[in-house]
């Protein structure tokens, strides 16, 4: 099943059943309204929205209208928690041989991660405005999760039961800020800005054999100005999102609708590419001794597309632009 959440004037938009192709919707009321009421309610509305999405790729829904990703915010468009992990450790490795940063303790057995913020996400076609091209502005491709109540203490175990939706993110980033907010050890703030969601959420089921041991093995093709820039693939996650759940719940219970992040997808192959130019930068710093990419200009667009094995596009596609939020 795919849902999205058009915009209607209201903060948190209206939700709908997207087909499978992604060419047309139909309303989700008045089984439910929104996103957050739907993974709340899940058991519930489940069913019933199940059989519309059949009814909708049947072409028997009625009132289906065009889908348009123009129209769509972030399928939630604000939640109440974002836990963004980084658990490709190909990601880490480079990072700190490039430019020189030191190990971080446990970083093989126990998951990064941090707490962003989750109250103002970005649609999939949406400018993203940001104060200032000397903040070294980067995009990060990323997959996430969407969960119902998770009990504290949770296992990895335990934890696909609660995994509801899967979503494709750009966790924008402000590079020149990360540094210093790293080592003032109380994490990102000002380098974190609002990430970006592709147009749809779906059930882990729509990725068949793609969804396996709690990781989605599927590549992520990333253009930077319309040339490409990577296609790395999800299935190298070192740490699955069972573990993310446990790792986040296992001092606090995690309420429905926090979304769980998996980091920037790496793989160690090179040819793969990147999905953020950090990591290109430290490619470059390894190869030829200094970084020789910048970061993104105002002006400079971003596109994501993660496609199965038919070529088909099971999120829909992030496709943004930077821009001045002075202008």
């Amino acid at each position: 099943m795919k849902l999205g959440t058009l915009e209607n004037g209201t903060r948190d938009g209206m939700l709908v059943v997207v087909s499978r192709d992604l060419r047309r919707a139909v309303r989700a009321r008045p089984i439910v309204s929104t996103m957050q009421d739907a993974i709340e309610n899940w058991a519930e509305v489940e069913p019933s929205l199940r059989a519309l999405y059949d009814a909708l790729n049947a072409g028997t829904a009625p009132d289906a209208f065009d889908f348009d990703p123009a129209a769509a915010m972030a399928p939630l468009p604000r939640a109440y928690q974002w836990c963004d992990g980084s658990a490709f450790l190909n990601h880490g490795r480079l990072m700190e041989k490039a430019f020189g940063i030191a190990p971080v303790p446990d970083f093989e057995t126990v998951p990064l991660m941090y707490q962003g913020a989750s109250d103002d996400f970005l649609g999939p076609r949406a400018d993203v405005p940001l104060p200032s091209e000397a903040h070294g502005i980067d995009f990060e491709g990323e997959f996430a999760i969407l969960v119902d109540d998770v009990p504290m203490g949770c296992t990895a175990e335990q934890a696909s039961g609660h995994i509801k939706l899967l979503l494709q993110v750009n966790d924008v980033s402000l590079r020149a800020f990360a540094p210093a907010e790293m080592k003032r050890g109380f994490g990102f703030l000002q380098a974190k800005p609002s990430s970006s969601f592709a147009p749809v959420a779906v059930t882990p089921d729509e990725l068949g054999a793609a969804w396996r041991d709690g990781r989605v093995h599927l590549p992520l093709h990333v253009r930077w100005n319309g040339e490409w820039f990577g296609h790395p693939h999800g299935g190298e996650m070192n740490f699955s999102f069972h573990q993310l759940i446990a790792h986040a719940a296992l001092t606090r219970r995690l309420r429905a609708g926090t979304v769980i992040g998996s980091g920037t997808v790496s793989n160690a192959d090179p040819s793969a590419g990147s999905a953020c130019i950090a990591e290109r930068r430290a490619l470059e710093t390894l190869a030829h001794g200094k970084p020789l990419s910048g970061f993104m200009r105002f002006g400079d667009t971003v596109h994501m597309e993660a496609l199965d094995a038919d070529g088909h596009s099971v999120f829909g596609a992030i496709d943004q632009k930077v821009v001045s939020a002075r202008s």
